[in-house]
């Protein structure tokens, strides 16, 4: 909240300039930044008159400033995902057919022994799906 604490009507028509300046709290470097225009308008009866002439100089001034420059992060050069990667899916996918495989020690299974699991590479594989 901004407020104008000294009002006298040769202030009237005043525009005062704000900038607003976003950034990451551990870094110093801005990421973008946006001017805001206050111009201290009279009562509502003189508002009226001027109401029309305070929005056609508002609007030239908004039409040749910048609103917004973005320094650090570029959207234009980002490619749109429209789902997980297919290093996801692969890991996922990896770490299901390590879990329907058998443990160590089970002796009654047709897969070889060389792709009985133990207990431990199980709950990684679990972890990692999780």
């Amino acid at each position: 909240v901004i407020r104008h604490r000294d009002v006298r009507a040769s202030y009237y028509g005043a525009i005062d300039k704000f900038r607003l300046q976003v950034s990451e709290q551990s870094q110093r470097k801005a990421l973008g930044k946006k001017e805001i225009i206050a111009t201290l308008l009279p009562s509502a009866k003189e508002q009226q008159q001027q109401k029309e002439e305070e929005e056609k100089r508002i609007k030239e001034h908004l039409a040749e400033s910048v609103f917004f420059e973005q320094t650090l992060c570029q959207p234009e050069n980002r490619t749109a995902s429209s789902g997980p990667s297919l290093l996801t899916v692969f890991l996922g996918i990896v770490c299901i057919a390590a879990l329907m495989l058998p443990t160590l020690g089970e002796m009654e299974s047709l897969v070889p022994l060389y792709l009985h699991l133990s207990v431990n590479q199980k709950l990684v594989a679990a972890y990692v799906l999780g």
